[in-house]
């Protein structure tokens, strides 16, 4: 199986696959663009483990409490904390939203109001076709 960002940065071969991970507009390459070399390489190895792990543990991703269905999946790299929003559209489908680096014990609520607000615009594109 082939795992491909829609913006082409990065291939990667798997023997299974229990979902597909893709990105909604250019969001979250927008944030992956702006991080150092060995942060990517981190997203990248964490996002492969999500589509090839049936049960992903709460260390790599987390449901966000208080939200419908939005997700972090969770990034530490050094002592620096990352996190990319996304949710799950069906029961295989992940879809990359907002990414940040975290800063504070608790995730800020206008990265989850953020993250929210593009999740609307998904649904809304998805049900006029765009």
């Amino acid at each position: 199986m082939i795992f491909l960002f829609k913006c082409n940065l990065y291939i990667t071969f798997a023997s299974v696959k229990y979902r597909e991970v893709i990105t909604y507009k250019s969001y979250f390459e927008d944030f992956f663009k702006e991080q150092s070399p060995k942060v990517q390489d981190k997203i990248i190895k964490i996002l492969d483990l999500i589509e090839q792990v049936e049960r992903i543990p709460v260390t790599y991703l987390r449901y966000v409490e208080g939200t419908d269905g939005l997700f972090e999946v969770r990034v530490i790299l050094n002592g620096n904390i990352f996190r990319v929003f996304c949710f799950f559209d069906g029961n295989r489908l992940i879809v990359l939203l907002s990414g940040f680096q975290k800063k504070t014990q608790k995730t800020p609520k206008k990265e989850i109001e953020h993250a929210e607000r593009i999740k609307a615009e998904y649904y809304n594109d998805k049900k006029k076709g765009a």
